[in-house]
């Protein structure tokens, strides 16, 4: 199975990978400028996420075969790869496994270390929504705000809400799999592999995910990296300073 993409521009592939609970329709906006500077963008939805196939199994060794999959089918041989979060721990294993399919690496706002789990909250609200009640997305929202304070958030999450019929709403991911694998998000990376190519770290000013110290790390997997910090961005620091975050990469690309 060939993971779902909305494909857009033309010109050098690159791939855009969504974190946790995302989906590549998060990314469109800046997807499309990085359109006018001459990429063809994917915005890819992972598995289990998006319009993407539902699968039992869960694991960034079986991602990154879904990518290499994607990529063959598309006939994408030397892509840019940005990741965000969970999708930055996809993009750094495609990266170390299929050096040779990725030309510069963007990894935003997650290490190659492991990271404790801690989206317990979030996947207990969403299992609250049962939809034989919930018929709306303001009714929704009043189900997940008690364990869920920030509204950001919890419109980041609803967007995982779609139409399954007339009426009947539904969640585009594979909660019960994703809430049962969860111990796999935070993985780190093998210690044996590494990518020589040319790799940008971004991290954002609010967030502790990238710390000081974690560059020793980095360098180790990632000899020709470099980090840069957003201002006034906590860990959707695409979403939170996309100005700052495009500049950033344009100048690395």
């Amino acid at each position: 199975m060939i993971l779902h993409s909305k494909i857009i521009g033309e010109g050098k592939p690159l791939l855009i990978l969504h974190g946790f609970l995302g989906m590549g329709d998060n990314w469109k906006s800046l997807g499309n400028r990085f359109v006018e500077n001459g990429y063809e963008v994917h915005l890819i939805d992972q598995r289990n996420h998006g319009r993407s196939f539902h699968s039992d199994e869960f694991s960034y060794n079986l991602i990154v075969e879904d990518i290499k999959n994607y990529c063959d089918y598309h006939k994408l041989e030397n892509s840019v790869l940005i990741g965000h979060s969970m999708g930055g721990k996809s993009a750094m294993l495609f990266a170390v496994s299929y050096p040779e399919m990725v030309s510069k690496l963007l990894v935003a706002d997650i290490g190659p270390k492991a990271y404790p789990q801690h989206h317990q909250d979030i996947l207990k609200a969403l299992s609250l929504l049962d939809f034989s009640k919930v018929r709306t997305r303001g009714q929704a929202d009043e189900v997940l705000s008690p364990y869920i304070q920030e509204i950001s958030t919890r419109q980041f999450l609803l967007k995982n809400l779609y139409w399954v019929d007339k009426g009947q709403l539904g969640l585009r991911i594979n909660l019960p799999v994703l809430a049962d694998k969860i111990e796999e998000v935070g993985k780190a990376l093998p210690e044996e592999m590494f990518y020589n190519g040319e790799t940008l770290f971004l991290r954002g000013s609010k967030s502790g995910y990238i710390e000081n110290i974690d560059e020793i790390l980095i360098k180790k997997h990632f000899p020709n990296f470099q980090v840069v910090t957003i201002s006034n961005a906590g860990h959707w620091l695409h979403a939170e300073n996309p100005s700052e975050f495009y500049q950033f990469v344009m100048n690395f690309l």
